[in-house]
């Protein structure tokens, strides 16, 4: 090709993608009032849309996360920040050991339980070493209600009863085990680095170092951050401080950035410190309007990144991963999907307050989404998994599609049926 025909090719190739965002982001915003009540989701249109792109001989750049591996990592570690501090600000229900006791204990027993059982399986199925079969488990634990809106909290509101415990348990789940997948990947890591020897691994350091003390850093950055931040927005004595009487949502932004930074910086799990952050600004003035503010604007980035990154997988599994993809890592994906996640989520269960709908609805809808990508493309960016990379990556891409499509579908009939029962008996206590 001459050099006029390729920097023609080049210029169309930036044209479409200019249309492509255009019309994208304009999907963003009509699509969730067109699917709203519908056995249909903004994700599920936005994966099939990048898959059809895939099948169409479009002038589009080629989709490759393992060449790409640092962008798709910064990207998809922004999009779930935002998301973070979006969980965080939606929550209504004060923090309490009680009141947070769904969410608890899906963090104390589904997430290691699902780590441990996706492991086990990816060994037995896939023939993977021991290393990335761990890493396979964490970084498939991490659910994410995103994905479908009828499963999360919606918009803040000045009434703290105002959420069921089904969507407060699913939000709440995400925003924690989001950063509290993290010790296992690292654990992952560790044992690849160490070759694969359990015993090579310095387990006191990881328990000591990896599990407790950053998650610590984490909570302790978003409360002292978070009470600073809510003080100076709702109570600072100079107007010009007091950022809630201007209404300013990418404030969000700036707590969320902010957040993440000086929790990374102190060595600290900085998922943990936005979403801690998010809660304790919410703390701070819970039935003032600026929150809506805050958590609208969190909203609207999220969508456009989640809109964009789910375009990117469906265009990739078409054009590379479902090559890749054996029926092993198929059977592996509907087994964390439709086995996995809801026994250990009915497990951990055992003996709340809720009722056995509800009961099962958390233990079925824990979505995967963007923090699995994220995490890949973390553990690949460090030595260990170079061989297993396209393996890992076609798996975990199919299971978020599987995961996206199935409780897509399923998500707005099973949630308004429980919100019909609920107008005729509450649901939060058992008959």
């Amino acid at each position: 090709m001459s050099a006029t025909g390729t920097v023609l090719a080049a210029s169309d190739v930036s044209r479409t993608l200019y249309a492509v965002l255009g019309l994208g982001a304009l999907a963003a915003a009509v699509l969730p009032r067109l699917v709203r009540r519908k056995p249909l989701s903004m994700p599920m249109v936005f994966l099939a849309a990048g898959a059809l792109c895939g099948l169409l001989p479009l002038p589009l750049p080629d989709v490759d996360p393992v060449a790409n591996g640092v962008w798709v990592e910064h990207v998809t570690e922004i999009c779930v920040i935002v998301s973070l501090m979006g969980a965080g600000l939606a929550l209504n229900r004060p923090f309490g050991w009680r009141a947070w006791a769904g969410p608890w204990r899906l963090i104390g027993i589904t997430l290691p339980l699902t780590v441990a059982t996706t492991a086990v399986l990816a060994w037995l199925l896939l023939d993977w070493p021991w290393a990335c079969a761990l890493l396979i488990g964490a970084l498939l634990a991490p659910t994410d209600p995103v994905l479908a809106a009828e499963v999360r909290v919606g918009e803040p509101t000045d009434d703290e009863d105002d959420e069921d415990e089904v969507r407060f348990t699913l939000t709440a789940e995400a925003g924690l085990n989001d950063g509290l997948a993290f010790p296992f990947v690292l654990a992952a890591l560790a044992l690849a680095a160490a070759g694969g020897s359990w015993a090579a691994v310095d387990w006191a350091r990881w328990f000591g170092v990896d599990l407790l003390a950053k998650a610590a850093i984490g909570v302790a950055v978003g409360l002292v951050l978070g009470r600073l931040l809510g003080r100076m927005f709702f109570r600072a004595g100079a107007p010009s401080l007091r950022l809630s009487e201007h209404m300013e949502g990418f404030v969000a932004l700036a707590a969320t950035f902010l957040s993440y930074g000086l929790a990374e910086l102190a060595r600290g799990y900085g998922f943990v410190a936005v979403f801690v952050t998010a809660c304790a600004v919410r703390a701070a003035e819970r039935g003032h309007g600026y929150h809506k503010v805050l958590h609208g604007f969190t909203e609207q980035i999220e969508r456009l990144l989640t809109a964009g990154l789910l375009f990117l997988l469906g265009h990739y599994l078409i054009t590379d991963g479902l090559a890749a993809l054996t029926w092993q890592m198929v059977l592996l994906a509907l087994a964390l999907i439709v086995v996995v996640r809801p026994v250990t989520g009915w497990i951990a269960q055992h003996g709340f307050v809720t009722g056995p709908r509800e009961r099962v609805v958390t233990a079925v809808f824990g979505l995967r989404g963007i923090g699995s990508l994220f995490y890949l493309s973390y553990a690949l960016g460090h030595h260990g998994f170079d061989g297993q990379a396209r393996d890992l990556w076609a798996l975990t891409a199919a299971t978020v599609a599987l995961s996206v499509l199935l409780h897509g579908v399923s998500a707005t009939p099973a949630i308004r049926h429980l919100d019909r029962l609920r107008e005729v008996r509450p649901l939060d206590t058992p008959p």
